[in-house]
């Protein structure tokens, strides 16, 4: 069984208003102001390391945990690493001072990203009994300067540390992944020869995302709960919450339509006030809800990830005592 032993956050304290984004069009700054997003947390001064470090040593404080305690540092890789070549994951290794820990990244995925993190380290833990914990970490920044991906989020910054174990306050029970190479090349930045400040992420076919992938997407996320609750001999009625990562307000009513339950609304909360946080949303929306007291002792919640790239996940947690699922990683 794999269990989160302890979950940290850094977010700046600077913000930026949704509405002084730079550089939109007329028509993209209409679609931005609908997306439910007021601001995002901006620091242009902190690197994606940065971020992540610092949320890892929060969830090490947080554990009782000191660095050299770590195992594995996992990284799940930036969208745009400062340097090519160089090792991010080893990076962060030494900047926590996790010395005795082995390290490497995964990724490929965008924000689903975190899934296969979760797979690894789930593999790892069971594959060899020496190996006490894991730490995930990431740190999301955008890929561009602009902070806008058209027509789907604008993106803030922050850090997110995972410790994972085989015990702790929350289980994660089971976990589904499916990926589609079809939409692979659906969203990229052209940067091979140009400066930084005109990198745009660009949609190659915004009709493929706003219509064929929005409805493969739709059939992926019904497909994978009814087949992660039968699995584990679960219903409907055992889940308390359903959580997912933040794009749009819009995307939370198509998502809440395809699994025919309500998006827990700790969401669209985080969503006004944060924006997209890539891979670290979903674990950042579950500590929200556990901190707002919406998933409790005994509670299962299903964590739906969905991207572009193209990539589907579905996870099965759990609190506390009274835990009888099947299935256990």
């Amino acid at each position: 069984m794999i269990a989160l032993a302890a979950s940290a956050w850094y977010l700046p304290e600077t913000s930026l208003a949704v509405s002084e984004l730079p550089s939109l069009s007329e028509a993209e700054r209409a679609i931005c102001a609908a997306l439910g997003i007021d601001r995002v947390p901006a620091d242009d001064t902190l690197t994606a390391a940065d971020l992540a470090a610092r949320a890892g040593r929060r969830a090490l404080a947080a554990a009782g945990l000191d660095a050299h305690d770590v195992d594995v540092v996992l990284t799940v890789e930036p969208r745009a690493p400062q340097t090519l070549v160089s090792s991010e994951a080893t990076r962060l290794q030494e900047m926590l001072g996790a010395g005795r820990a082995m390290a490497f990244s995964v990724g490929g995925l965008g924000c689903a990203s975190l899934t296969p993190a979760l797979l690894a380290a789930s593999g790892l833990l069971r594959a060899d009994p020496d190996l006490a914990n894991v730490l995930v970490l990431h740190g999301s920044k955008p890929a561009t300067p602009g902070r806008y991906r058209h027509p789907v989020t604008v993106n803030g910054d922050s850090g997110g540390a995972l410790l994972l174990g085989r015990s702790g306050a929350v289980r994660i029970r089971d976990i589904l992944l499916e990926t589609n190479g079809a939409y692979a090349d659906l969203f990229h930045v052209e940067y091979r020869d140009e400066p930084y400040p005109r990198w745009r992420e660009e949609c190659t076919d915004q009709a493929t995302y706003s219509f064929r992938l929005a409805v493969e997407t739709r059939n992926r996320l019904r497909s994978l709960v009814t087949r992660l609750l039968d699995r584990n001999g679960l219903g409907p009625a055992d889940i308390t919450c359903y959580l997912t990562q933040n794009l749009s307000t819009a995307a939370f009513r198509s998502w809440s339509e395809a699994i025919g339950a309500p998006i827990s609304p700790v969401c669209p909360e985080n969503l006004a006030r944060y924006g997209h946080l890539g891979p670290n949303d979903v674990f950042f929306n579950l500590s929200s809800a556990r901190e707002q007291g919406q998933f409790t002792d005994g509670d299962r919640a299903v964590l739906l990830n969905i991207s572009p790239a193209a990539a589907w996940s579905a996870l099965l947690v759990t609190t506390g005592g009274g835990m009888d699922t099947a299935r256990e990683l």
